[in-house]
């Protein structure tokens, strides 16, 4: 009888470990394996278009006079990186590296692309993160990753706009997290600042955060053991890949932008993210605005605040 016991706790807690790791691997392909979206470009300005109507005049002129191109780069992994680049309409030095979000791709960053490059006259650069739009890539990298890239881009900047050029990186929702993990690495001079927008604090906090509203499960063990395969697959866990402790190593002005009424990336998320930040630094909560849509709510506020900040410091 005992040994029968001894046999059914034995059975019953390697099931449950095999339960674990396969609930663990279904969590990685979910987040960071979704089926990827084959969207067009025609069909994704199109979309943008629809969103922001008043960006369509802009967009017909960038087709209408090829002004909208492309560029590659190859990834220290031999990934290929795709992005788009758009010159202002008079030579500037000025440029914004504009980061998309989740589930998105370079042609998501278009609006703000419009507010810089129209309204700011600047030139703007938008990246495919990996696994989107025309970027390789096996899996989503939630900015962590993506983070060396983005310094990449950094890097190859000035073959596209000039030696001389003064860079502000701005990002929205997982590009919001991708800019403050970028912040805290060592970048070149001509990096002058960064804008966060709707950025979580690290890929632990929002994926726990995901694992109660759309599954109603705890933390443990599923996240645990997703974190820890994370890391033998792609070679970074959930942890690690933590903007809040990059923006405590960020010395130089960052804007901080998020919606009062955010649940997808809850609003809570902010106040570490601008505590831990070293001044320069500036906070605006954007009233009656759930995720990502703070510059749709109010794009003529959104563009003199954010003006305002990068005329302050872009040298």
């Amino acid at each position: 009888m005992k040994k029968r016991i001894l046999l059914g706790g034995c059975a019953a807690i390697l099931l449950a470990i095999a339960a674990c790791i396969g609930g663990s691997l279904y969590l990685i392909d979910y987040a960071l394996r979704p089926e990827r979206q084959e969207t067009d470009l025609q069909t994704a300005i199109k979309e943008e278009c629809g969103n922001y109507p008043f960006i369509t005049p802009w967009i017909d002129s960038l087709i209408t006079h090829k002004a909208l191109r492309d560029t590659f780069i190859t990834a220290d992994d031999g990934c290929a990186l795709h992005a788009f680049y758009v010159y202002a309409a008079r030579p500037t030095r000025k440029t914004a590296l504009l980061i998309h979000g989740y589930g998105g791709q370079a042609t998501g960053m278009l609006p703000i692309g419009y507010m810089y490059n129209r309204s700011l006259d600047y030139n703007i650069l938008l990246p495919d993160l990996r696994r989107a739009g025309q970027s390789g890539g096996e899996a989503i990298q939630m900015g962590w990753l993506d983070r060396l890239d983005v310094k990449q881009w950094i890097d190859t900047a000035p073959s596209l706009f000039g030696d001389s050029l003064r860079i502000v990186v701005h990002g929205v929702s997982m590009g919001g997290a991708t800019t403050m993990m970028v912040s805290g690495e060592k970048l070149p001079e001509y990096v002058d600042c960064f804008v966060d927008d709707c950025g979580y604090t690290s890929v632990w906090d929002e994926f726990r955060k995901e694992l109660k509203t759309q599954f109603h499960l705890p933390p443990f063990p599923l996240l645990h053991m997703a974190s820890w395969l994370c890391e033998r697959k792609y070679g970074w866990n959930f942890r690690e890949a933590s903007a809040l402790e990059q923006v405590r190593k960020c010395k130089k002005p960052m804007m901080f932008i998020h919606g009062a009424d955010d649940d997808y990336v809850p609003t809570w998320m902010v106040y570490p993210l601008y505590n831990a930040k070293p001044e320069p630094k500036t906070l605006w909560i954007v009233p009656d605005t759930e995720h990502a849509d703070s510059y749709h709510n109010y794009p003529e506020e959104y563009t003199e605040r954010v003006g305002e900040f990068v005329k302050e410091y872009m040298k």
